[in-house]
């Protein structure tokens, strides 16, 4: 269990936010599976502001998806603050600021890991958000710029400071992107900085990462990203099953909750990229990775998986 602000989060597992791949389907399967809070794809502070079509629907949700953090991207506190005010209008507990993205499209902008580069900037925007909610705030960044600025803790301090809730560390450098390890020693470096709760995050790929990360560290809490992709069994201890029949069913029900909650066309290309992430580790996975993306739709997917699991019943 974890206070974050006035919010208790009943368990310490968490679904990250995840560009293009944590919706509103996709996280009501991993809550199903034991994640105990989920955050939303970045949202534009812009888009909110101005009222973009695309933007609005990532805040879509439903009374299951609760607790939910948005997370919000931008550089100018001002048009941040306002996001905040419009976010808080929704059914949503807890409003999350990224500043630790390295796609450098958003770092190009001042937003994400550059934020990093501009402590008083990132405070400033803290103070914005905090000041046009009563919804906890927290902040996700990385462990630095790179290995020679290791100014996470530092960082964590000035987010405590400026209002912030919570705190999540992933322990990467913004020149380590997606590669590399991350070092957990910054993480519990973190946590003996600041009195908030602390979130780790990075390199966690099944259920005994996340409790070795917490051991290890000290941190309150565990986030995962790219480990729960094909995979929302990480957020319990019994793991993911290793055969194609076991995993079907979460498969199964992910399309039947695309297709309830996400536009046809939408659904479609989304559904696919997920699909064929659950085949990891299997024989055969290649074959059946080429028949899913030849679905032209969700009815020829779930006829493919039918039939795959008639094929396993068979068996």
């Amino acid at each position: 269990m974890m206070q974050i602000g006035q919010v208790t989060v009943n368990g310490s597992f968490f679904l990250a936010p995840l560009a293009g791949y944590t919706d509103l389907p996709f996280r009501l399967l991993c809550r199903e599976h034991g994640a105990a809070l989920c955050f939303s794809e970045m949202v534009s502070c812009h888009g909110l502001c101005f009222g973009q079509k695309k933007t609005l629907a990532l805040l879509q949700s439903d009374p299951l998806d609760q607790p939910l953090a948005v997370q919000l991207f931008g550089s100018e506190p001002e048009i941040m603050g306002r996001a905040a005010a419009l976010v808080s209008d929704q059914p949503v507990q807890l409003i999350d600021i990224n500043m630790g993205c390295p796609v450098r499209k958003v770092v190009r902008k001042g937003a994400g890991a550059a934020l990093m580069r501009e402590p008083e900037r990132a405070a400033a925007i803290i103070r914005a958000v905090c000041a046009n909610t009563t919804l906890p705030v927290t902040v996700k960044f990385r462990s630095g710029w790179n290995s020679d600025a290791i100014t996470a803790p530092e960082f964590a301090r000035m987010a405590e400071g400026a209002g912030a809730a919570a705190v999540t560390v992933h322990a990467r450098t913004w020149a380590q992107g997606f590669g590399g390890r991350a070092d957990w020693r910054v993480i519990d470096q973190v946590r003996r900085a600041v009195a908030i709760p602390v979130i780790g995050n990075g390199d966690i790929l099944c259920h005994e990462d996340g409790l070795r990360m917490m051991a290890e560290t000290g941190c309150d809490g565990v986030m995962i990203g790219r480990g729960a992709l094909g995979n929302p069994w990480v957020f319990a201890r019994q793991g993911r099953p290793v055969t194609l029949e076991e995993r079907l069913p979460a498969m199964r029900r992910h399309l039947a909750l695309t297709r309830r909650y996400l536009q046809q066309r939408q659904a479609v290309f989304r559904m696919k990229n997920h699909a064929v992430r659950y085949l990891a580790g299997l024989r055969g996975a290649s074959r059946i990775r080429q028949r899913i993306m030849a679905c032209h739709d969700l009815d020829a997917l779930d006829t493919l998986l039918r039939e795959l699991e008639g094929a396993t019943d068979a068996g």
